[in-house]
């Protein structure tokens, strides 16, 4: 069950709160209205989950979908290139 703390006792007792979100997730209020969560960090990484890479992504397209997918490359601009210089 969810705790709750105004953010005036946030700013005076932050060692209190941080004990109290090891157990249970922390509202903290503004104003009367529930404006942030404290929560531990491991509470924090299982809502989270693993961050994933854009391999990660892109594995788990399915492959019917991945097939409808149009793509489209401008050819390459000449203007920024220098002649290779080799020394002849």
């Amino acid at each position: 069950m969810e705790k709750i703390m105004t953010s005036r006792k946030f700013n005076h007792y932050t060692t209190r709160a941080m004990r109290e979100a090891d157990s249970a997730p922390l509202v903290i209020t503004n104003r009367g209205k529930p404006a942030h969560v404290l929560l531990s960090y491991d509470d924090y990484r299982q809502l989270a989950g693993r961050p994933k890479s854009a391999l990660d992504v892109l594995m788990q397209i399915d492959s019917s979908d991945a097939a409808d997918i149009e793509l489209e490359i401008p050819p390459r601009s000449q203007a920024q290139r220098r002649n290779a210089d080799l020394g002849e």
